[in-house]
């Protein structure tokens, strides 16, 4: 299945699985068989045994939102007595904060709120370049930044453009959910559809802003819509996407409209491994110890993750459904030290800023 091969964005297949083995193998692959695979190909890719982090946090602007998604326990209506904004200064406190620890990585997210307008974003951005020039503002997803040129009465270009030009350095995947229309109309029916939020991420990527692509599953799609997802984003990267990084995670039905059950430890770890096989073209897979705990994030490093993402100062949205995992910057590096790798701290665009030795 893989053999050393490097087109630049990571791949190391020779020859590419296609939709219908990928499904096969979703549906009766044997797990540890898949986890083999997945791990074999991390070893190329990453042939120096480093499993990287970054020392980040999540601010969330505001948590109004017109779009009402099912399976978010986060958003409130604008006259909610707990609906906010939050103050600049507010802000500039929390990435105050994040520097302090030695953080790197700035992600900005909220929900979509009709009141907030480019002035906004590009006065806010501005200054906090101003004020901690060496943060990298990793912030807004496609379904912000559409909202943000809907409100504002601009072309995405345009909102793109100011964006970037305010300070906006790279855009999260966040917002991908499953990348099928039929899915994304159920589950978040207000929200752009799969191609609107591909053309915002490859736009950035004409503009030279690095991206991350998302995949939250377990709510109600198919097995065929997951496979359908991770093509999409293989599709997107060969059409010119800039995306460094893919993580996929669980759906949490907790306190959310939606409800049901969320995937077992094993399905996380089957589709893990199958991103890991299928997007020959995305350099890193990250392990979502937010949503699955740091065991589980550990047994990740064996399914195809090379990455636990962030140490998360602070998250909200995934703690606001009942869900509220936290580790440290040294039980990070200890948990990656203990499963026999190498622990490195990096920043958004995968550089190593330093290493742990054990």
């Amino acid at each position: 299945m893989t053999t050393n091969n490097s087109d630049g964005k990571g791949s190391v297949n020779k020859v590419r699985i296609e939709r219908v083995a990928a499904l096969y193998l979703l549906l009766n692959g044997d797990l540890l068989t898949l986890g083999k695979s997945a791990n074999e190909i991390r070893q190329q890719l990453h042939p120096a045994g480093i499993v990287t982090f970054v020392v980040d946090r999540n601010v969330n602007y505001t948590n109004i939102c017109d779009s009402k998604c099912s399976f978010c326990a986060f958003y409130r209506t604008k006259d909610a007595q707990d609906a906010y904004v939050l103050p600049s200064e507010q802000i500039y406190a929390k990435i105050a904060e994040l520097v302090d620890q030695g953080g790197t990585q700035l992600l900005m997210q909220g929900g979509l709120n009709p009141e907030l307008k480019i002035v906004f974003f590009e006065e806010l951005f501005r200054e906090i370049k101003k004020r901690f020039p060496m943060v990298q503002n990793h912030s807004l997803s496609p379904a912000e930044i559409t909202c943000i040129a809907t409100n504002s009465d601009l072309s995405l270009d345009e909102t793109l453009l100011r964006l970037k030009n305010a300070g906006l350095d790279s855009i999260p995947g966040g917002g991908a959910e499953i990348l099928v229309d039929e899915i994304r109309s159920s589950i978040s029916p207000k929200k752009i559809g799969w191609k609107q939020w591909g053309e915002v991420m490859l736009k950035a990527a004409k503009l030279g802003m690095p991206t991350t692509a998302t995949m939250m599953f377990g709510s109600c799609e198919k097995p065929e819509d997951i496979v359908e997802h991770l093509f999409r984003v293989r599709e997107m990267q060969d059409n010119g996407g800039s995306f460094t990084a893919f993580i996929p995670w669980t759906y949490q039905p907790g306190n959310t409209e939606l409800g049901g059950t969320t995937a077992t430890g094993v399905d996380y770890l089957k589709v893990l491994a199958l991103s890991r096989i299928v997007l020959d073209n995305i350099p890193n897979i990250q392990a979502s110890w937010v949503t699955q705990g740091a065991k589980m994030g550990s047994v990740a490093l064996f399914f195809g993750a090379n990455d636990l993402g962030g140490t998360m100062l602070e998250e909200n949205v995934v703690a606001a459904a009942g869900c509220s995992f936290c580790m440290s910057q040294q039980e990070m590096i200890t948990l990656i030290q203990r499963a026999g790798f190498i622990a490195a701290q990096r920043n958004t665009t995968y550089s190593i800023i330093r290493e742990f030795p054990v």
